[in-house]
């Protein structure tokens, strides 16, 4: 099964995301890629996703997700509490969605930004495509 997410290289709260995914996914299923980079804009093609979305997004198998469904699926596999998360799907989109743009809009300003995307330590390096 196919578990890839595509995130801002270049925003502090993506990649504080990503690191914050490393250190819960102990089966290792997420592999990850920049929007910045060869393979994710390789496979925002493939999937025919926009690419000035503001998401994040999680391709399994060959389905792709967005917004507060794709950050919901992540946490539903994750080790610890973060798996009860997952109930929030049963939310109406629209409504989880409110408090995703909220973050997505404001995460440079309140956040931060980086020149380019930081390359990831050498021992989870294998897990990242580009």
């Amino acid at each position: 099964m196919t578990h890839i997410i595509l995130f801002d290289g270049v925003c502090n709260f993506c990649n504080s995301s990503v690191q914050f995914i490393l250190k819960r996914d102990s089966q290792q299923i997420y592999r990850f890629a920049s929007l910045q980079g060869e393979a994710g804009k390789a496979l925002l093609k493939r999937y025919s996703i926009p690419e000035n979305m503001n998401s994040f997004v999680l391709i399994e198998d060959d389905r792709y997700f967005t917004k507060s469904s794709a950050a919901l699926r992540v946490c539903r596999n994750l080790k610890g509490p973060y798996r009860i998360l997952y109930l929030f799907r049963f939310i109406p989109a629209p409504i989880r969605d409110i408090f995703y743009h909220v973050i997505a809009n404001n995460r440079y300003k309140w956040f931060g930004k980086q020149e380019s995307c930081v390359l990831p330590p050498p021992e989870v390096r294998k897990r990242f495509l580009d």
